[in-house]
């Protein structure tokens, strides 16, 4: 129950928030609406409450949080008074949307509750979670002049003109997500590894309003027809792919970009004149400073469709006064925004640099027009064979085209407008993909990012065979609202598919990595290497590690360098671990962590050198292996003046019982016994010299091929290996 408890408290946070401010912002033409302008108006309000706290030298939000708490109620009380009582009505007018993100939040936190019964955060593959993790934290405790631990290290941190981790994140990063976490965390007694990934939800589900309005009242599409692009918008398989890989920067922009869009299209159609533009001032105002905390390279194409929009019917008309009113309508609050936000704004050059400096992301398969509105064959976002997708692609492209047919007649306006929402952005995702395949890039990754940003636009422009809901022609209006209910089934059945992935996903922050934050009260402890293999587990233990100074070997994402390494401790994961016999110089944390001081006059480090498959695990259950292709190799690293005696125990096990031989410099060294059942086996003590030693594992048994469901040759699965460094060689030694 803790994660529906806290979805629920999440969103009603982030909508208490919003409530005043939405009053307030909007104009009297569209009060009826005011519900729909909630949810960015809170994300807008929390983030602009930790903007301005991250510019004094309070402690983070656990500081300041609880009293901001009185800004959204004074809001209210000014929309009061200018505007009159609330319109609360509207919220049973609107009553099918509060539904629709009802059932998208169940969900969601039905698949997450499956996975954990703890608060936690987890992810299908990418690491974004434990980066947004830390920058929840540096807002949570830290302030704006702390250099302390982590904070201050520039050899590590430096990243253009930034030198220090809280700059990072004010200037570089993607603020707004892991601000509205920070005071979100300190609201509800929470950490924020505990509200990552729900927040990714609690996202999506906050867009939905937003996207009910740019087809509602942008596009003019009947309520029943808006309601299923709403519908269609919270069950998208291409926006659960960002909740289960935790892309929490591009769910906010799309909420900012549609209501962007949104304001763009009204403030054409009510003429351009002066007073709509200062009436949308607030709501414009809200839409650039979300984006500019979150993705503030999206600022340079935000209006790509409400201009290409203006300039068009400018075109036709001659009406260039008008476009002039509408671009200072429009861009005179983006100034604003910029005020609020310099160092957003001043960023942008750097991290165009670092963007194109770097090729971010994945490679994201390619999505055919039925992708587009959410017919995937998996959570890879993989189509079905080439002539589903044929048929499919052409249903979806003749419904699109047959509705701008049909509306050229007596709706030219709004066909106008669902091509600008598409074409535009469209265009740019084939020439991504075309790039992509040209030089073998992650320009897919962009591609989707960009799609999946403009999304609500998109949808609701390919979805405006829905205006024919209402069709006078009864055959014309079941044949529409059977396609409306074909396809919220198939997003339906692909946001279930994610639903299903996430009750047990590949990546989880488990009790072990929960248990590094006990690291930074040790005060014995007081600089670490983090020699931690998995890149998840690194980046976590750096989220938890925030007040020590730490240091990593290789390149850890951006504003964590690969240096030196300082640290007068090691810390380790996977299945090595190593012992040393000094007292106070090793601490076993909870698997599979330990630390080990660097200093000490016994210290060697172990690492799984060949012949070793990738790691396997079991989160939920703090089960981590590898597989043997065979023979197998551990490379030992002993930086002392003289030999190391050591020891092996290796928890192990085999497919089939087979002996294990220990091999150094081409002479076997000791035989041991693994059997089918897992249990720890000893090797007495082995000498080690200085500098760099293979030991080699090798067995007389040949590997074992389990069959058609795994083809791999198999050796044995090593759950853990300790070697322990001795005092003094064991009597077996040679």
């Amino acid at each position: 129950m803790a994660f529906f408890a806290a979805a629920f408290a999440l969103v009603g946070s982030v909508l208490f928030w919003g409530l005043g401010l939405a009053w307030l912002a909007t104009p009297r033409r569209w009060r009826m609406l005011w519900p729909l302008f909630i949810a960015p108006c809170g994300l807008a309000l929390q983030a602009a409450v930790v903007w301005a706290g991250a510019h004094t030298d309070l402690a983070g939000t656990d500081v300041y949080g609880r009293f901001a708490v009185i800004l959204p109620l004074l809001l209210l009380a000014l929309g009061g008074w200018r505007h009159g009582a609330p319109r609360w009505g509207a919220f049973v007018r609107l009553r099918g949307v509060g539904l629709v993100m009802l059932a998208v939040l169940l969900v969601l936190a039905g698949s997450m509750s499956s996975a954990s019964r703890r608060l936690t955060s987890f992810s299908l593959g990418s690491c974004d979670a434990a980066d947004y993790a830390a920058g929840a934290r540096v807002f949570r405790e830290f302030a704006s002049s702390d250099r302390a631990g982590f904070m201050g290290l520039t050899e590590v941190v430096r990243i253009l003109s930034v030198d220090n981790f809280y700059d990072y994140w004010v200037r570089l990063n993607h603020f707004t997500p892991s601000a509205v976490a920070a005071l979100n965390a300190s609201l509800l007694g929470r950490e924020p590894f505990e509200l990552i990934s729900l927040l990714g939800g609690v996202f999506l589900v906050l867009g939905i309003p937003v996207a009910f309005l740019l087809a509602r009242s942008a596009l003019r599409i009947g309520p029943l027809g808006a309601l299923t692009v709403a519908a269609l918008y919270g069950f998208s398989p291409l926006l659960w792919y960002a909740v289960a890989h935790v892309a929490l920067s591009q769910l906010v922009a799309a909420s900012a970009l549609a209501l962007l869009t949104w304001c763009g299209v009204v403030l054409w159609r009510t003429g351009a004149t002066w007073r709509r533009g200062s009436e949308l001032g607030i709501l414009l105002v809200v839409a650039y400073t979300l984006l500019l905390g979150a993705y503030n390279f999206m600022i340079l194409f935000c209006l790509l469709p409400a201009a290409a929009f203006a300039v068009g019917w400018t075109m036709w008309s001659g009406s260039y006064g008008r476009l002039g009113r509408w671009s200072v309508g429009m861009l005179a609050p983006l100034g604003v925004s910029a005020l609020l936000m310099p160092e957003r704004v001043a960023g942008l050059a750097e991290r165009f640099l670092l963007l194109r400096q770097y090729d971010f992301g994945w490679k994201i398969p390619a999505l055919s027009p039925e992708g587009w509105v959410g017919i995937v064959g998996g959570v890879l976002l993989q189509g079905y064979a080439p002539w589903v997708r044929w048929v499919l692609s052409g249903l979806v492209i003749a419904a699109f085209l047959m509705a701008l047919a049909v509306a050229l007649r007596r709706r030219r306006s709004m066909a106008f407008l669902a091509l600008c929402l598409t074409v535009p952005i469209l265009s740019g995702y084939a020439i991504l993909l075309i790039q992509a395949r040209a030089y073998g890039s992650n320009a897919s990754y962009d591609a989707y990012k960009l799609l999946a940003a403009f999304y609500p636009g998109v949808l609701a422009g390919l979805c405006f065979w829905l205006v024919h809901l209402r069709s006078r022609s009864r055959l014309v209006a079941c044949l529409v609202g059977a396609g409306a209910l074909a396809l919220i089934g198939a997003n339906v059945v692909g946001a279930l598919r994610f639903a299903e992935r996430l009750r047990n996903p590949p990546y989880l922050v488990d009790r072990g990595l929960v248990s590094l934050q006990s690291i930074e009260q040790d005060s014995e402890v007081t600089s670490i290497n983090l020699r931690v293999a998995d890149f998840w587990s690194r980046l976590w233990a750096n989220s938890f590690l925030l007040r020590k100074p730490h240091y990593f070997p290789t390149h850890t994402y951006e504003g964590r360098l690969n240096t030196p390494l300082h640290g007068e401790w090691d810390l380790l994961d996977g299945v090595i671990s190593v012992v040393l016999p000094e007292s106070g110089s090793t601490a076993r944390l909870e698997r599979p962590y330990s630390l080990v001081r660097t200093g000490s006059p016994y210290y060697i480090s172990a690492r799984l050198g060949d012949g070793w498959y990738e790691r396997e695990q079991i989160p939920r259950a703090n089960a981590r292996w590898h597989w043997t292709k065979g023979d197998a190799e551990i490379v030992i690293e002993n930086p002392q003046s003289g030999p190391a005696n050591v020891a092996f125990r290796f928890q192990a096990r085999s497919v089939e019982p087979r002996n294990l031989e220990i091999w150094i410099n081409g002479r076997r060294r000791r035989t041991l016994a693994i059997g089918t059942e897992l249990e720890w086996v000893r090797v007495p003590s082995i000498r080690v010299l200085p500098g760099t030693t293979s030991v080699q594992l090798r067995s007389p048994t040949p590997p074992t091929l389990m069959g058609p469901r795994d083809r791999r040759p198999l050796g044995f699965a090593a759950y853990g290996i300790e070697v322990k460094v001795l005092n003094a060689p064991d009597r077996e030694d040679e």
